[in-house]
């Protein structure tokens, strides 16, 4: 596996496998890899000729600058993980090879980024503002003929998916079941900052949603599933910052579930971490 920062490094890198019209994978991370991102450039490898995974914690998508400051960092770790999972090259840019001193140009996904991690009171629509341009940013730097991205962020997916389509990216998403670990909770590099009382409780996320998901097929409207699961936090005593039904695709909020998929989507905070899930409800189980 190679290691490269520079953008026209990674270019010229790629520029015979493009010549050869060879399949390129991207796979992009914030780095402190885990089994979720394994996965996903496992799949990757089996799919594509030539798989480019990404590290840049992007300092854009962070309103809080404590929160940038204390994600997890450890290139070398993850240069080593990604390499035994199959990654041919390895980007790891710094801040200004991404954003040069005077870039004024951003990316806005109207509509689907001011709800669930985009309201104004969970992390606000700027969030998705930096995810947006720095996967634009990605997209053009390494023009993969397929990115892959883990079920876990839902409506970064659905984000990406649109901005995607609405901008000709000529890529194909491709979105990935959520590893978890045996307790059911969503594998996430910030699982590591919870205290062993949060981490115990987190277990409750997952089966919130399991809870949905049963009782869906039988329950007279959303409201009624959620229910179910409301009642599994607060056994736990979690109160979400939110936990609502959606649609998959423009995350419109839904009152039924009409043999339409639905997105039941949550995020709470333990201490000063925050984690976020969500289970997909396919149409075929409640039609």
């Amino acid at each position: 596996m190679e290691i490269v920062r520079a953008k026209d490094e990674l270019r010229g890198a790629l520029s015979a496998p493009r010549t050869s019209q060879l399949e390129i994978g991207l796979v992009p991370t914030m780095g402190s890899l885990h089994a979720g991102h394994l996965s996903l450039i496992e799949a990757a490898k089996s799919r594509a000729d030539v798989v480019v995974v990404s590290l840049f914690v992007n300092p854009t998508q962070f309103g809080d600058p404590a929160d940038l400051e204390s994600y997890p960092r450890s290139e070398a770790d993850d240069a080593r993980l990604a390499e035994g999972a199959g990654a041919d090259l390895f980007f790891a840019p710094s801040v200004e090879e991404v954003y040069p001193a005077g870039s004024a140009t951003t990316v806005r996904v109207a509509g689907l980024t001011d709800v669930l991690c985009g309201a104004p009171e969970s992390r606000g629509a700027d969030h998705f503002l930096g995810v947006t341009t720095v996967v634009a940013k990605l997209l053009n730097i390494v023009e993969p003929r397929v990115a892959y991205f883990g079920q876990k962020d839902a409506q970064q997916v659905a984000v990406i998916r649109r901005m995607v389509n609405d901008l000709d990216f000529p890529v194909r998403i491709e979105v990935l079941p959520t590893v978890r670990e045996p307790d059911g909770l969503a594998m996430s590099s910030r699982n590591a900052q919870l205290s062993a009382g949060d981490r115990e409780r987190a277990s409750a996320l997952h089966a919130a949603l399991r809870a949905v998901d049963a009782a869906a097929p039988t329950a007279m409207n959303v409201e009624g599933a959620l229910n179910a699961g409301r009642a599994v936090l607060q056994d736990a005593g979690i109160e979400p910052e939110y936990f609502e039904a959606r649609d998959v695709v423009g995350l419109e909020p839904v009152q039924s579930f009409n043999g339409r998929a639905v997105l039941i989507a949550i995020a709470a905070l333990f201490g000063s971490t925050r984690l976020i899930d969500n289970v997909v409800i396919e149409p075929t189980r409640t039609s």
